[in-house]
């Protein structure tokens, strides 16, 4: 009898017994008829993820993702291909391609609905992103209810949301946004420049939000947006990258934007550079001294570019950290 069990596998025995049972239940002499098969529906994936956090209530929005061809050398360019791609393999990544995606936060003070950075808008809605503006619905807004949109830093994903052909897509808000930031990307010699992601990056500024600098507050790092909503300099993955520190009712949180790019490779390698980085070596500092504090302090955080819905807690990791989603511990 055990020569016999052997030769079946756990799956096979399984798959058998289903069938007996199945067998077992029609009347006899009759033939099971074949299943109707549904139709494949895509993937799909939540739109909002909300939680309290003391008085406050925060929401994250899903603008969606693009696909990217390669992981080397945007992730790790100081560092040899071989080792790159032997770390990605060790955690369970492909070498050759990834996803990156895209999620603003609103906090509602109560008071003020507060919204930071924007999505792709309809620059890269036909390639999956761009999506925050129907995120926004289903999480339960309106675009005019939105009252203050801070920018934690003026790259197109997070400010080319903000105009929609050609009109403002937040029509009551007013803008927060880093001195430093707007004064690099404002001047119209950007324009002009001989390198192309420069210039769309800057494009990107001039047709979104420098039409909105009328209605915007530029702002220094430790200054408030609103009461208890307060900037924090991370300078280096853009000359005025800023995160933003929420407290209500004893509670923290901190959003820390494009201080990481990758779940993984940001955080267990901090010292890898990022081709999204302006400024290389600033970004490394930048991504160890906000990651301590998140470490030390066990702030909630969310980062940009994150996996959705973007909202978990860093652990310290021999010399690097790891990103912990959050699981029901804001949702108690």
């Amino acid at each position: 009898m055990s020569d016999i069990r052997h030769k079946f596998s756990r799956r096979g025995l399984l798959t058998g017994a289903a069938g007996v049972a199945a067998a077992a239940s029609l009347p006899h002499g009759l033939i099971a008829p074949a299943s109707a098969k549904a139709p494949m529906l895509g993937a799909s994936r939540p739109t909002h993820y909300r939680f309290k956090l003391g008085d406050f209530e925060v929401t994250t929005l899903y603008d969606g993702a693009l696909a990217i061809p390669k992981v080397h050398p945007i992730f790790g360019k100081n560092q040899k291909i071989e080792d790159v791609q032997a770390y990605l393999t060790a955690n369970n990544l492909p070498t050759d391609k990834m996803t990156i995606s895209f999620t603003p936060v609103i906090v509602n003070t109560g008071k003020d609905l507060v919204m930071f950075d924007s999505g792709y808008g309809e620059e890269r809605r036909a390639k999956g992103a761009g999506q925050a503006a129907a995120a926004l619905a289903s999480a339960g807004f309106t675009p005019d209810q939105i009252d203050v949109i801070v920018i934690t830093h003026a790259h197109p994903d997070h400010v080319s949301g903000l105009m929609e052909n050609g009109k403002a897509v937040y029509p009551n808000a007013r803008y927060v946004v880093g001195d430093v930031e707007y004064n690099f990307w404002s001047p119209k010699s950007l324009l002009d420049s001989s390198n192309k992601n420069m210039v769309r990056r800057a494009q990107a500024v001039h047709n979104n939000l420098v039409p909105l600098a009328e209605k915007a507050t530029f702002i220094k790092p430790g200054a408030d947006v609103v009461t208890g909503i307060t900037s924090v300099q991370a300078f280096g993955h853009t000359p005025g990258h800023m995160c933003f520190h929420i407290e209500s009712a004893g509670k923290r949180f901190l959003i820390f934007a494009d201080t990481t790019n990758h779940y993984v490779a940001s955080l267990a390698k901090p010292d890898w550079h990022c081709a999204f980085d302006m400024d290389a070596e600033a970004a490394v500092k930048t991504r160890k001294k906000i990651l301590d504090m998140i470490a030390s302090d066990k702030i909630p955080s969310a980062g940009y570019h994150m996996p959705f819905p973007a909202v978990g807690y860093v652990d310290k990791m021999g010399s690097g950290y790891r990103w912990v989603p959050a699981s029901y511990q804001l949702d108690l």
